[in-house]
C-alpha cells in the first residue's frame, strides 16, 4: 500500500509554481500517493490564503488520515495564528501515526505543539525547496525521508568540522584538549529547536516549550553573525540555553560578511558561545536551509554520542 502524504501551505504563498510541480511530480516518482491541499496554492498578500484558511489547512491536513503531512514551504504566517490552532488535533492525529515535517517557519508550530501537547513532530524537508529543487531533490534528504516514512530511521550521524574542535581547546593545555575531544555520550535528553529567529521571537510567549536539561539544535538562513549573536544572547539572557545541556548549530546560511567585520565570523560567535554556556556546543549539523538535510523528532528523547569528530543523534525506532 502506497504511503499517503498531504501537501499544505500554512506560511508563506507558493510563488514558485515549478518548484512545487517538481517536488509532486518527485514524490509520485518515488511511489508516494500525493494529496494536495485544496488551499495550498491560495494567495493573500504574502500569506498562502489569509490567517483563517491557513488554519483550516492545518486542521484538513490533522484529519487526512495521512502518514505524512509536508508543508509546501516556510515564509511567514505561523506565528500569527498560534492561539487559534487546535493543538489537541494535531496531537491526536500524531497519535494515530500521522508525521508532521517541515522547517523554517514551520518552527513555530513545533515549537507551541511541543510546549501545549508534548507531541513529536519532525523537523525536516519542505515539498518545493527540497523535494522540487531545480537540480533534483538531495539524495541524502530523501534517504532520511523515506527512513521516516517507513519507520526505519534510527538516527543521524555526522562529522564535526575541524574548526569547532580547534576553537574548544583554545588556551588550554593539549592534555585538557584531547580531555575535551575524548568521547562522551548525552543521554535520555529532549532534542528540540530548529529555526534560531523563530525560538528568538516566540521567547516570553506561551509557545515556546520549557526543555530542561534538553539538547537544542539551531539554523538560519540570511542572517549575518552578529545576528545570531544577538538571537542566542537572548535565549541566553532568558535562561534557556544554561537549561541545555548541548547546543548543536546546523547551517547558517546565505549571508554576507562585510569590511566592518574585521575578522568576526560565524566561528567567533561559537567559540563566544562556548565562553558563556556549561553545555556541550557542537557544529556541522547537516540541517538547515540546505540541500542535504537530515531529520530530526522533535520532542523525542534522544542519545548525543560524540566520539572524536563523529557525532550521533539516535533515537532508535519511534513507531
Amino acid at each position: 500500500m502506497k504511503k499517503h502524504i498531504y501537501i499544505y501551505s500554512p506560511s508563506s504563498a507558493v510563488r514558485d509554481k515549478a518548484a512545487f510541480k517538481r517536488g509532486l511530480k518527485r514524490l509520485k516518482t518515488l511511489g508516494y500517493e500525493v494529496e494536495v491541499d485544496e488551499a495550498a496554492l491560495a494567495t493573500h498578500q504574502r500569506f498562502a490564503g489569509d490567517d483563517e484558511v491557513r488554519l483550516a489547512a492545518i486542521h484538513r491536513a490533522a484529519s487526512s488520515g495521512a502518514d505524512v503531512a509536508l508543508i509546501s514551504r516556510g515564509g511567514y504566517g505561523l506565528t500569527r495564528i498560534l492561539p487559534a490552532i487546535d493543538y489537541k488535533a494535531v496531537a491526536k492525529a500524531i497519535a494515530g501515526g500521522m508525521q508532521f515535517v517541515g522547517f523554517s517557519d514551520f518552527t513555530a508550530f513545533q515549537m507551541a505543539l511541543l510546549a501545549k501537547t508534548g507531541a513529536v513532530t519532525w523537523a525536516g524537508p519542505s515539498l518545493g525547496e527540497d523535494f522540487g529543487a531545480d537540480g533534483g531533490a538531495d539524495d541524502i534528504m530523501e534517504a532520511c525521508f523515506d527512513d521516516l516514512i517507513t519507520g526505519q530511521g534510527e538516527g543521524s550521524g555526522w562529522k564535526l568540522p575541524k574548526p569547532a574542535i580547534n576553537s574548544i581547546a583554545v588556551g588550554l593545555d593539549s592534555a585538557s584538549a584531547t580531555a575535551i575531544n575524548a568521547a562522551y555520550s548525552i543521554n535520555n535528553a529532549v532534542l528540540w529547536g530548529g529555526n534560531l529567529a523563530m525560538l528568538a521571537s516566540l521567547v516570553g510567549t506561551p509557545y515556546l516549550p520549557a526543555v530542561k536539561d534538553g539538547i537544542l539544535f539551531i539554523e538560519d538562513v540570511g542572517e549575518h553573525p552578529y545576528r545570531i549573536e544577538r538571537m542566542l544572547a537572548q535565549l541566553l539572557q532568558a535562561g534557556i540555553l544554561s537549561q541545555q545541556k548541548a547546543i548543536i548549530l546546523g547551517q547558517f546560511s546565505r549571508y554576507k560578511l562585510v569590511p566592518h567585520d574585521k575578522g568576526y565570523k560565524l566561528a567567533s560567535v561559537v567559540s563566544w558561545l562556548q565562553t558563556q554556556v556549561s553545555a556541550k556546543v557542537l557544529t556541522g549539523l547537516p540541517f538547515g536551509h540546505v540541500a542535504t538535510k537530515v531529520l530530526l523528532p522533535v520532542g523525542q528523547s534522544v542519545t548525543l554520542a560524540v566520539e572524536g569528530r563523529d557525532a550521533f543523534l539516535l533515537w532508535g525506532h519511534l513507531h
